[in-house]
């Protein structure tokens, strides 16, 4: 198969190196070009390439398998609260990108839901002749009456607004309206919202996100919405938001100042003052409730004579910060459990902490004398739990468990009595009984310990010469935890069917710079230190070799965007450690990453490549450390034209390049998608088919049991 493939890069290389305009600086700089002709020629004859190469009997059982697994029916409801019903979107095979549709609250509860259709997204998209994707509705106070539904052609993070009634399924004729770009926007009241978009010249920032707010009343033309801020354009983006019930409610504007760093304002809509409210810029602003701001720590802070922890969740009213007062924490973080995910509403706040990377959600309310309770929310042990829906006025919830081989269950809580009951539970998409999920630490270079966890066969055999598959991620303080699909993507378990029942060893490493122990835990793999997070999943290739599990002729790695990042480095670093990488809508060229798309937001996480930071970004950039006489494993890049947020480029220029080199290498660009690769349930069984068969083929021990 090698041989053959070779061969046919061999040729597409005349069509590439005829294509190339300047080879002293990059020869592939053309392929920046998302959209032109000679990129999309370029993308056209390696998808070809790569679909001769692996489409074969075996891909095909692979595809039908991931589509079965995708379109099963019996999947756990995405549903979300609004007003006095569930909404969801439906996908199914007659309707790909789906159907919004509702059902009133207690039918849904009671397990006898009662499903009406709101908005046929297909059939929107085949009447306007768009490939719409639905992004989400933002309904003012709650009510499915006045909403604004958001719209992207194709999966882009740009959307196109439109006012919408979510109990009629109809557009607003004249009603609020914003075209495609890349907006956030806030209810102010019933006729007033608060709007931040590409205004035209000097509008955006460098990022590509809006730095101007306006606020626009309805029936007046956009061209006269008021301006009432502006950030600076070396800043990430600008926007507003309402925090507080209805009877404590202020307006907030913020300014990113960087990916980590935020300024908040507070406006007085009748005086149009804006007021900076005093707390770090590292901190999160999570709410307001009982007279007093919520607030998130991701570094200590010493407020006047009083310091507070990092991890911390602190309560404070305007008064205790303009005189530096004791503020109330009302929990904290530690090296054994961490606060992952606060939610405040009118009611209480719900927090979800894990405790070596496994969940466990707490409430919290104020009673009258002042004091807090703090009550556990009874769920099982030994997984995920993730707030799914929450009425801001009541906090009832909907929370959603999973774990490797418990299929997604979902629980409503209701604080009035502290009930935990179960709505439903997703039918199984493979047998899990063979299988358990073992947790290990691996030692990093530096002596860190590194948790991963492992889901293979009860009756494995110790010999090193089980496939083995790492995903990983290491960055943005994002936490990879115990999930039915085996990452963060959505596959409705697939990977069981694919990997896990063909004799595979599936396993997820909880690297540095997650969100897995904690702001710490991230921050020490920032900027000069990124390479921690490399040695950390190296530790984990080598920990599974020592124990046996695999080795590295039977181990293969894959990370998506960020860790598409984290692959390529590993596969430029170490490439004796793995037979197999796969590298997702990855950034690979760190010299240019910053002028890509919104690639300018990240140099808080990675750097600056154009001032003394590119001494340390250029030791791991991928693109630029890639080299002709080095044996490297073969390589699948996936990317979409699509993806608005990280380049395909990065993509595009790395295979380019390893091609030209003479190495192993298999391209697919979806032409749709955005930055999650895929719309449909076809489009996404078709990756997942490339991407195990991929791996089959790479590991020929990867043969079924």
């Amino acid at each position: 198969m090698q041989s053959r493939h070779a061969l046919k890069l061999t040729a597409l290389l005349a069509l590439t190196a005829s294509l190339s305009v300047n080879a002293d600086i990059d020869k592939w700089e053309w392929l920046e070009a998302v959209e032109s002709e000679a990129s999309l020629s370029w993308v056209e004859k390696h998808n070809q390439a790569t679909a001769e190469q692996l489409e074969d009997p075996l891909y095909n059982t692979l595809y039908s398998t991931a589509l079965e697994v995708l379109n099963q029916e019996g999947q756990l409801s995405g549903a979300y609260a609004i007003g006095d019903y569930y909404f969801e979107l439906k996908k199914t095979e007659d309707n790909p990108r789906g159907v919004l549709i509702r059902s009133p609250n207690e039918a849904f509860l009671a397990g006898e839901a009662q499903w009406e259709t709101v908005l046929d997204v297909d059939a929107l998209a085949e009447s306007e002749g768009k490939p719409w994707v639905y992004h989400g509705l933002n309904c003012y106070q709650n009510d499915p009456a006045q909403c604004l539904v958001s719209l992207s052609p194709g999966g882009t993070d740009a959307d196109e607004v439109r006012e919408f009634n979510a109990l009629t399924g109809e557009f607003i004729n004249d009603g609020f309206y914003l075209p495609l770009a890349k907006s956030s926007v806030s209810w102010v009241d019933a006729n007033t919202w608060i709007i931040a978009t590409d205004f035209g010249d000097d509008s955006l920032t460098d990022s590509g996100y809006p730095r101007k707010l306006k606020i626009h009343n309805r029936g007046d033309d956009l061209a006269e919405a008021k301006l009432i801020y502006v950030g600076n354009r070396s800043s990430v983006s600008s926007g507003a938001y309402t925090l507080g019930p209805a009877e404590d409610s202020h307006l907030v504007i913020f300014e990113s100042t960087s990916f980590w760093t935020r300024n908040y304002y507070l406006s007085d809509p009748d005086t149009n003052l804006i007021t900076q409210l005093k707390i770090p810029n590292s901190a999160i602003l999570l709410g307001r409730l009982a007279g007093q701001w919520v607030i998130s720590l991701k570094k200590e802070w010493q407020l006047g004579e009083y310091s507070y922890p990092a991890g911390a969740i602190v309560l404070a009213s305007n008064e205790q910060l303009r005189l530096n007062g004791e503020l109330f924490i009302l929990a904290e973080s530690s090296r054994e459990q961490i606060i992952e995910d606060t939610t405040v509403t009118d009611q209480g706040i719900l927090i979800v902490s894990l405790r070596d990377v496994v969940a466990e959600a707490h409430w919290y309310a104020p009673q009258e004398d002042g004091v807090w309770t703090k009550e556990q929310i009874l769920l099982p042990d030994h997984g995920t739990v993730s707030l799914q829906s929450i009425d801001e006025n009541s906090g009832k919830s909907l929370l959603r468990f999973e774990s490797f081989l418990v299929p997604p269950t979902l629980y409503a809580f209701d604080p009035t009595d502290s009930s935990v009951t179960q709505v439903e539970q997703q039918s199984a998409t493979f047998d899990a009984s063979p299988y358990t999920v073992s947790q290990f630490f691996a030692t990093s270079a530096d002596e860190t310990k590194v948790p991963y966890f492992v889901v293979h066969r009860q009756d494995i055999n110790l010999n090193g010469a089980n496939p083995a598959h790492i995903f990983a991620y290491g960055g943005f303080r994002s936490s990879l935890t115990p999930s039915y699909s085996g990452s963060y993507e959505a596959t409705n378990g697939s990977y069981g069917k694919l990997w896990l029942e063909r004799g595979g060893v599936y396993v997820i490493a909880n690297i540095r710079g997650g969100g897995e122990y904690g702001p710490e835990w991230h921050s020490a793999a920032l900027r000069e230190n990124r390479p921690r997070a490399f040695s950390d999943l190296e530790a984990v290739a080598r920990d599974l070799a020592s124990r046996q599990i695999s080795s590295a002729e039977y181990t293969s790695i894959e990370g998506r965007s960020n860790g598409g990042l984290l692959t390529g480095a590993a596969l430029v670093r170490h490439p004796e450690l793995y037979s197999a990488v796969i590298s997702g809508v990855p950034l690979l060229d760190m010299q240019r990453y910053h002028l890509l798309l919104a690639g300018a937001s990240w140099m808080g996480e990675y750097g600056d490549p154009d001032s003394e930071d590119w001494n340390f970004i250029g030791a791991y950039s991928p693109y630029q450390n890639v080299r002709a006489d080095v044996a490297y494993p073969p390589v699948f890049f996936y990317t979409s034209t699509r993806d608005d947020r990280v380049h395909p480029a990065h993509a595009r220029k790395m295979a380019a390049r390893m091609i030209e080199q003479g190495h192993e290498v298999y391209y697919y660009e979806n032409l749709e998608g955005g930055h999650g690769g895929s719309v449909t349930n076809e489009q996404l069984a078709h990756r997942l088919a490339l991407s195990y068969r991929f791996l089959l083929n790479a590991l020929p021990a990867a043969t079924p049991n």
